[in-house]
């Protein structure tokens, strides 16, 4: 598997952000997922695997990392990626839904958004999970859960549902996932 490669486009203006002051923020994913990144100044990334990384699954973490960066998450939230192997990136992209129409992709994202980013900031606090809405996309990083509540939240508010049943959705959620989070913490280490 030394040797593989995948590619990926960003926009132009997230390069920078990828890259990072001194190069750090590419470096540090080199580092951590034992990749080569090949990045030019129109928003090409190519990632090459390292002949002397262990597991390919490196490349697709590689992969869903500059595409989170390039989709909108900051580095370090982009790296929970890294720190931690149950986290997941999805992403929404709205002209599948929507085609080119830019009026409905902006009106629906501003409802995604809320007003004053309430609605956002309430999937964010509810879910755990961080969301961006940049561009055409939303892009949704967290545990496997933490992301499936996310993205039935976007989904339902991106089919017309109105906001309060959507809280509501979320807070029924919440309220399951503390629970199963409290009923692994009470089961014997033999039953985990």
């Amino acid at each position: 598997m030394a040797g593989s490669d995948t590619f990926v486009r960003i926009p132009k203006e997230r390069v920078g952000i990828l890259i990072g002051p001194e190069g750090r923020v590419k470096q540090h994913i080199e580092e951590k997922l034992q990749v080569k990144l090949e990045v030019d100044s129109e928003g090409s990334v190519t990632i090459v695997l390292s002949e002397k990384a262990s597991d390919p699954s490196l490349l697709l973490k590689a992969k869903d990392v500059v595409t989170a960066i390039g989709r909108g998450f900051s580095p370090e939230v982009a790296f929970r990626l890294i720190r931690n192997e149950d986290e997941i990136f999805d992403m929404i992209d709205l002209r599948l839904i929507f085609g080119r129409s830019e009026s409905d992709i902006k009106r629906v994202k501003g409802r995604i958004i809320g007003a004053d980013g309430k609605t956002r900031r309430l999937i964010e606090e509810l879910t755990e999970a961080d969301v961006v809405v940049y561009g055409h996309t939303v892009g949704l990083i967290g545990s496997f859960e933490q992301v499936d509540a996310a993205h039935n939240a976007v989904q339902m508010i991106v089919e017309g549902c109105q906001h309060h049943t959507v809280y509501n959705y979320l807070q029924k959620k919440r309220t399951e996932l503390k629970k199963q989070k409290l009923e692994l913490w009470e089961k014997p280490k033999s039953e985990r």
